[in-house]
């Protein structure tokens, strides 16, 4: 067993798990924090991201005792039901949610990844890494490649997202 402090939404907690606990299994087993999902816990759908110091990560990909005094922002830290974010609020009016499974992992990414490009990151489809960027349908989607949709609501999420860029950048 370890100790681990996480600050997870503003809140501090302390944890007592397995050196091996994940990230993700955490928040959902340990400290009731189920919004991100668990997909495939193998990295490559995207469905438990959560963003850690301001960067989106794959928390099934990690251990909890690694994020000891990290800022952790899960989806319960974005929104709420009677609150939600600009985005979320995106994600309900575009139908970009479909089965709702991984759209918790999709606004946590999507969320960074506006930040991202707010803080002048390179562009993923750019030739040039000095270009600016022009957040095209194709820029979002591979932005947010790490995302996987099942039921297909790509171009529902995309519209979204770039609803919210236009009016953050």
């Amino acid at each position: 067993m370890m100790k681990t402090t996480l600050t997870i939404n503003g809140t501090s907690h302390d944890l007592e798990a397995d050196a091996r606990t994940t990230l993700l299994d955490a928040l959902r087993n340990h400290l009731d924090l189920t919004g991100s999902k668990k997909g495939c816990d193998h990295g490559q759908c995207g469905a438990c991201t959560v963003i850690v110091n301001g960067r989106r990560i794959n928390s099934c990909l990690t251990l909890a005792c690694m994020h000891d005094g990290d800022e952790i922002t899960t989806i319960e830290g974005i929104g709420t039901p009677g609150s939600m974010a600009a985005l979320q609020d995106a994600f309900v009016r575009h139908d970009a949610y479909q089965c709702g499974y991984c759209t918790p992992g999709q606004i946590c990414s999507a969320t960074a990844m506006l930040e991202e490009l707010r803080e002048g990151w390179p562009s993923n489809v750019s030739d040039s890494l000095d270009a600016e960027v022009r957040l095209t349908a194709q820029e979002i989607s591979e932005r947010m490649s790490g995302n996987l949709c099942r039921c297909a609501a790509y171009p529902n999420i995309v519209a979204a997202i770039a609803e919210i860029a236009e009016d953050k950048t």
